[in-house]
């Protein structure tokens, strides 16, 4: 198959998502579920730095952070669909963005079950602000699939930026974690 042909196939595929130009798709409440950690600054830094700081990390961590943010989160968000509210919410994920940012940037490899507590709690906070920002008209569970999904999508980015990058790019993912540090200083000032 030559590139005109396939551009033309691949051009034919896309043509149905035209119909979704205008407001009123999606209501179903995975999209929705999707944009919301991809949309907010401060969830977008903290999964991602999930997925770095778990593959900085050696055994059973780098599949128990992300897992445990995951589950954890799913947990906050059927507590927000009960409309349970934490106190502090916003400090407390931003705390997470400052907190993961510095893990990130300096590399920390505490206890295994002092990281996962530490994700744990951070999940708890991001799950309880999705399930609180459940759009009306929505389905719940097509709403936590949606953000289970893309905080998953999000910590395998984080992990796959350090295992695949060669070695040498280490101190970009350390200096990515500073931001990120800096960020959740912002977020907490804000």
């Amino acid at each position: 198959m030559n590139y005109t042909k396939a551009f033309g196939a691949l051009a034919l595929l896309l043509v149905p998502a035209l119909a979704f130009a205008h407001p009123g798709h999606g209501d179903n409440g995975l999209i929705a579920g999707i944009s919301h950690p991809i949309g907010g600054l401060d969830h977008l830094l903290a999964m991602i730095a999930v997925g770095l700081w778990a593959a900085q990390q050696k055994g059973a961590a780098r599949w128990a952070l992300p897992c445990t943010f995951v589950g954890t989160m799913l947990i906050g968000g059927l507590l927000g669909f009960e409309g349970i509210d934490l106190p502090a919410l916003e400090s407390g994920i931003a705390a997470s963005v400052l907190a993961l940012g510095l893990a990130v940037a300096l590399a920390v490899r505490p206890p295994l079950f002092m990281a996962v507590g530490a994700t744990a709690l951070f999940a708890l906070f991001h799950g309880v602000a999705h399930g609180l920002e459940l759009p009306e008209m929505s389905s719940p569970w097509a709403y936590a699939t949606g953000f289970v999904a893309a905080t998953a999508a999000l910590h395998a980015a984080g992990y796959a930026a350090v295992r695949f990058l060669p070695t040498a790019a280490a101190p970009l993912v350390r200096v990515a974690g500073a931001l990120s540090a800096a960020a959740g200083v912002w977020l907490l000032a804000a």
